[in-house]
């Protein structure tokens, strides 16, 4: 590895998992954005390519160099870095496109100046990105992006952030129906309060699912994935999800649900054969219904971000 130069893979993440608004995600294997970023004399962030989508490369207005200006206002550098962004997460797919911007940059950063950060430090500068993504600051994208794995944010204030044992063969579907929604538009529409059953229904989920994961009780992982309380307003917004949840549970999936803000849908199964027959049940959805679709089925991405040769 050049000591002025990294390439990396940055996955693309679940955020949420159903009951876990904000506060669980996991990170997939088989899709991510690469990054190239190097060291410079001159001070700031540079974006100098960026492919794949659509995006602003001002510093102020990409998720990277505005994460990236996080980092390098606590840091001793007295350069700066450019960044070269190959993007293979589409922009409001619901898997995390804003926060492998995010999370790339601050990773690679810190390799490059020796590691004088921690995780959770990379954490919060990355939330910068996904403050000016959204609007709000959340981690539940960037911190298993950083961790890899499952990840569970206990705490916002202060940040505390617990890394999850990923049972070995836990399998993520996703299918991404090519429609745009807007991680900001599907906040704008939630409620602010919530009902103490709803409550008490959701919080039973949440320490279900991660007593599955510690577990590897994966009937326990399928009855947790359940949501009360963001999935029911969300998903008016997704068309055919109703359906691409029923048949995908039909078809072996342990739970399904939306992922991050939507469009995509996720499942989780018990090995790789389940995972692909139910990718076929949410493709066969639709098909039917004529919307063009992505579709990634990967095993849990456990080390997070990695080095590429090259």
């Amino acid at each position: 590895m050049k000591t002025n130069e990294i390439r990396i893979f940055c996955p693309a993440t679940i955020a949420n998992v159903s009951c876990g608004f904000d506060v669980l995600g996991l990170a997939l294997d088989s899709v991510g954005d690469e990054m190239v970023v190097r060291k410079t004399n001159e001070k700031g962030i540079k974006i100098t390519k960026l492919t794949g989508q659509d995006l602003p490369t001002e510093t102020l207005q990409n998720v990277a160099g505005v994460a990236g200006l996080a980092l390098l206002a606590e840091s001793d550098h007295v350069g700066g870095f450019e960044i070269e962004i190959y993007k293979k997460i589409k922009a409001g797919s619901g898997i995390g496109s804003s926060a492998a911007s995010s999370t790339g940059a601050v990773w690679a950063m810190n390799q490059l100046l020796g590691s004088p950060f921690s995780n959770l430090e990379l954490v919060k500068f990355a939330m910068e990105g996904e403050r000016l993504a959204s609007g709000v600051a959340h981690a539940d994208n960037v911190a298993p992006a950083l961790y890899g794995g499952f990840t569970l944010v206990r705490s916002y204030q202060p940040l505390d952030i617990v890394k999850i044992p990923t049972p070995p063969e836990l399998y993520a579907t996703v299918i991404h129906p090519q429609i745009e929604v807007r991680t900001s538009d599907s906040r704008r529409i939630l409620k602010t309060s919530i009902s103490l059953e709803d409550g008490i229904k959701q919080w039973g989920n949440v320490g279900g699912l991660i007593a599955g994961l510690f577990t590897n009780d994966y009937d326990l992982i399928g009855r947790s994935l359940v949501d009360h309380i963001i999935e029911p307003i969300r998903s008016i917004l997704i068309p055919g999800f109703d359906k691409v949840k029923e048949d995908a549970i039909g078809a072996g999936a342990l739970g399904c649900g939306i992922s991050g803000s939507g469009p995509s849908i996720f499942a989780l199964s018990k090995g790789k054969e389940n995972a692909l027959k139910v990718g076929e049940a949410m493709r066969n959805v639709y098909e039917k219904i004529g919307v063009d679709y992505d579709v990634h089925v990967s095993k849990i991405n456990t080390q997070g971000i990695k080095i590429l040769e090259g």
